[in-house]
């Protein structure tokens, strides 16, 4: 089933690519449904760093055969 409400990974994939066209700078900020989030990219680590507020939208279980 795919998420149908936006979520961090495509505001962090956003806010890349609004750098990478010249659009934004490394750090953007983006107005979701669900609240706002600060993207920053840090070019020489590669890393996406997402912050905002964290809401809780899921709680489940999962039975799998391999051990930990």
């Amino acid at each position: 089933r795919l998420a149908r409400e936006p979520g961090g990974t495509g505001a962090c994939a956003t806010a890349v690519a609004a750098f990478l066209t010249g659009r934004a700078g490394r750090k953007s900020i983006i107005v979701m449904d669900g609240g706002t989030l600060t993207i920053e990219w840090d070019i020489a680590t590669k890393h996406v760093f997402m912050t905002g507020e964290a809401t809780k939208v899921f709680e489940g279980e999962m039975e799998t055969d391999e051990e930990l």
